[in-house]
């Protein structure tokens, strides 16, 4: 290929569809591997270095106590692999809440909602 514009841009393109394609590849063989397991209460290090859940909805303006968590896996968009996006939102925002992000779907696509911890323990009691 020569060294003209044309040419960088067409090496550039059919790089950026071979890196999607080892991505879409890398996800599939991954497919099969079982989700981590949560850490146990009683586990003090991994208490220690995970992420705390905001106790308010997620959305401008909701004061309300946040009751769900919100999870979206999908591809970013300059293409250098999965994103996952959460939010934890009170009932009547999670109601309104739906995937986003379809067009950026691939093999390792997730959207899931799921109780926070707090709020599944005071729904049973």
């Amino acid at each position: 290929m020569a060294d003209t514009k044309r040419g960088r841009e067409e090496q550039a393109r059919n790089e950026a569809r071979r890196q999607r394609e080892r991505e879409i590849e890398q996800a599939r063989q991954r497919r099969d591997e079982p989700e981590p397991e949560p850490p146990s209460e009683g586990d003090a290090e991994a208490a220690e270095g995970a992420a705390e859940v905001p106790q308010r909805c997620h959305r401008r303006g909701c004061d309300e106590p946040a009751a769900f968590l919100v999870l979206e896996r999908y591809l970013e968009d300059t293409g250098h692999g999965p994103v996952e996006a959460t939010a934890a939102l009170c009932p009547e925002h999670t109601a309104e809440e739906g995937p986003t992000r379809l067009d950026d779907a691939f093999a390792g696509y997730v959207f899931r909602v799921e109780p926070l911890p707090d709020t599944a323990e005071t729904a049973e009691t």
